[in-house]
């Protein structure tokens, strides 16, 4: 019978009341709601609406607040805790009852598990026992959602989340509702099922997501020294320095205030990353498409 009630909007009679709450029952249940969410007190044998749940002390309760996520009513929840016998904890807005997700949904390797403070696009399902889980969206659920990937967003920061980890990549959903791909040579780290991750887009997938790296670009993953040389390639009109690492240790500690052989690593990281080359005593700064 609880599944056919948690998780749901009732409507019980009112049968008692003391200082924090009002008591209402139906089909033989007693429910208590908290006079703090009620603008009017009903009288006694009124009826009242409100959303059905056990709380942590396993109390039935009812809600004029329903949580964000619902039966197949689909929210983004924050992962509160992770017990690795029974899921992970995910709040959805209720004060005194948070969701588990369960061991079963979650990937194979405990590294890949949400930690605290992820957060999870899930709907609500009620077992036989009567016991409220959180169900994870669904692959379709995701696409549903999602707008269509746009070409001009190459090259562009986005912030996404991701939905689900295998064994060929990432799949994420952006800030914005695009739909993302992160190859596993296009990061250094396997990301967790709901972290938030920092990405940029290299380029449109045939499945119309977005390719995205969570490598630096060349020139953030490059040294202090070689930023600095960069910058003031930038900034010379003719994108040039009459420098190499040929010229005289004085020459360059006068000019950028390092070593010749600061100067010369900082110049190798910068052709490694085809950012410069150097040609007859001078350095190039090279067009990037």
């Amino acid at each position: 019978m609880l599944q056919d009630i948690l998780a749901h909007n009732i409507t019980a009679t009112v049968t008692d009341e003391n200082e924090n709450y009002i008591f209402a029952q139906f089909e033989g249940l007693t429910f208590k709601l908290a006079k703090n969410e009620l603008i009017k007190l009903p009288k006694m044998g009124s009826k009242i609406t409100g959303w059905a749940y056990e709380n942590e002390k396993h109390d039935l309760q009812l809600t004029k607040n329903p949580p964000k996520s619902g039966i197949d009513k689909y929210a983004w929840g924050t992962v509160v805790k992770v017990q690795r016998n029974l899921g992970v904890f995910v709040d959805v807005g209720l004060p005194n009852k948070d969701f588990v997700v369960s061991m079963d949904d979650m990937p194979a390797l405990p590294e890949l598990w949400p930690n605290k403070g992820d957060r999870l696009l899930i709907a609500l399902t009620v077992d036989s026992q009567g016991r409220v889980w959180g169900k994870l969206a669904t692959d379709e659920m995701i696409e549903g959602v999602s707008d269509k990937a746009d070409s001009r967003m190459k090259n562009k920061d986005v912030t996404a989340t991701v939905y689900q980890v295998k064994l060929n990549g990432t799949h994420v959903i952006t800030s914005d509702y695009k739909l993302g791909y992160i190859h596993p040579s296009e990061r250094d780290q396997e990301p967790r099922l709901g972290e938030v991750v920092h990405a940029r887009v290299i380029g449109i997938n045939k499945n119309n997501e977005l390719n995205l790296s969570l490598k630096p670009r060349a020139f953030e993953a490059i040294s202090d020294d070689a930023q600095m040389i960069l910058a003031a390639l930038q900034h010379s009109p003719s994108k040039t320095l009459p420098f190499t690492d040929k010229s005289s240790p004085d020459e360059i500690k006068t000019y950028f205030g390092i070593s010749k052989g600061a100067f010369k690593r900082a110049i190798g990281h910068l052709m490694k990353a085809g950012l410069v080359h150097q040609s007859e005593g001078t350095l190039y700064l090279n067009e990037i498409n």
